[in-house]
């Protein structure tokens, strides 16, 4: 039963000094510290219940998302929230179309991270009232309420609301024995923990080997910066892993169309599935051109992580320029928007793979992933979500992998919730950790 009016919204800023160890180093982000606008929205309901949001940044820049995420409160604060779910797209469309702020926007950039903070907050609350967890909460939801959360705008030339309807319905048959299945198995997951471009050999090898051991089979690495060094890299992770084991490349938009073509053919001998982000995120054309030149070559193209929205992914779908789609749980509109690409993947018949990581990244995206299994694409065929293993331990219901699979959570809720503790002790700047730090830097 959903219930209560939002009397209260805060937004917090904080912050991992993760750049100090080269944690999430890649050849165009060299020392991020990872970091997330933290959004707690409460009501007045007598269940005491809050919704907690997130939106993923790299340190510098967060403190702008806070500023965007408290000029948008207005559209949230005293709404029932029984008014906002019962008009979804409504509402979704009210935050993302605000005749001023979608100056700075529309639906991309620090405005739309910061819509999908506070959505996020709310598909948290929902899902707490409901007492499900919010993949459960999507499987259990009638195909006609599911459709009635998405704006469709700028997408019906690709998909209708009549041909997610459609999606939707097939996917009913089968989904008890999907849902029961991901209980007993989980979802499959890759690892990029071990490859960072900030790290040693000696680490990387370390981590490596360690990963085999616990069950790992799928691996990404870092390339893009120094091609001399990603041979020597890949080569001393083949060598690790062996030949049968699967690699991933992730440059991280480093090249021009021209350079990545000819950069890959160099790393084709090392025989990755995909490489992603080989150019800017923006570029459907030059992903495109990509795509063809590697298809000879065996090698995927994958790109998502920063497709600012629904409509970059439908055209980066219709020009066939992508063999995997990589949605973010914080990039989108949050539920409602990846709804509308998991869709428009299915009907592409495109494997999504998720991007993850970073701050709560993880925790997020397997909602979605679990959701599309059981209830839209009903395949795992070349399909795996991207697991890194950092900070997880700040989330009062952490990630659960086992066997190289994601476990879906039991708990109610999007898995959002951070420790009290660990926020008040990384907020930015005044968070214990942070007054260390600065003062030390002072000095």
């Amino acid at each position: 039963m959903v219930r209560g009016r939002i009397s209260r919204l805060s937004v917090r800023d904080v912050r991992f000094p993760t750049s100090l160890e080269g944690h999430g180093s890649d050849a165009m982000h060299t020392d991020p510290d990872y970091s997330a606008a933290y959004v707690v929205i409460e009501t007045d309901a007598e269940d005491g219940l809050k919704g907690c949001g997130i939106t993923f940044t790299l340190g510098k820049g967060t403190e702008v998302v806070v500023c965007a995420v408290n000029a948008l409160a207005h559209h949230v604060l005293n709404k029932d929230l029984k008014d906002i779910v019962g008009d979804f797209r409504g509402f979704y469309r009210q935050l993302t179309n605000d005749g001023q702020l979608r100056w700075i926007g529309p639906e991309k950039g620090v405005v739309h991270l910061a819509t999908a903070a506070i959505l996020n907050a709310v598909w948290d609350l929902w899902a707490k009232q409901e007492g499900k967890p919010v993949w459960k909460l999507l499987v259990d939801m009638d195909p006609r309420t599911l459709v009635s959360c998405i704006d469709f705008r700028y997408i019906t030339d690709v998909l209708t609301e009549e041909d997610a309807l459609e999606i939707l319905q097939k996917g009913q048959v089968g989904k008890k024995e999907r849902e029961e299945q991901m209980l007993a198995q989980g979802y499959p997951a890759y690892t990029t923990s071990c490859a960072w471009l900030g790290y040693s050999d000696d680490t990387l090898k370390q981590l490596c080997t360690q990963a085999l051991k616990d069950g790992w089979i799928r691996f990404k690495v870092k390339v893009g910066a120094d091609l001399q060094d990603d041979e020597r890299r890949c080569q001393l992770i083949r060598d690790v892993i062996g030949p049968e084991k699967t690699l991933m490349m992730d440059a991280n938009q480093r090249w021009d169309v021209p350079e990545a073509v000819e950069w890959m053919s160099k790393l084709a001998k090392f025989k990755p599935l995909w490489i992603e982000e080989p150019t800017s995120p923006d570029d459907i054309l030059g992903h495109a051109t990509i795509s063809k030149a590697l298809v000879p070559l065996g090698i995927g193209v994958a790109t998502g992580e920063q497709c600012h929205n629904r409509v970059l992914f439908k055209q980066l779908l219709q020009a066939k320029a992508l063999q995997f789609l990589q949605i973010d749980s914080c990039r989108l509109g949050s539920v409602n928007e990846n709804l509308s690409v998991l869709l428009m993947a299915k009907k592409f018949e495109i494997p999504v793979c998720p991007h993850a990581g970073g701050v709560g990244l993880c925790e997020l995206v397997q909602h979605l992933i679990l959701f599309d299994y059981i209830s839209v694409s009903a395949s795992l065929k070349n399909r795996m979500c991207e697991y890194v293993d950092h900070l997880h331990e700040h989330f009062k219901y952490p990630v659960m992998v086992q066997r190289a699979s994601y476990m879906p959570p039991k708990d109610a809720g999007y898995s959002t919730e951070m420790k009290e503790e660990s926020v008040k002790k990384h907020q930015y700047p005044d968070g214990e950790v942070w007054k260390k730090l600065l003062a030390a830097q002072e000095n």
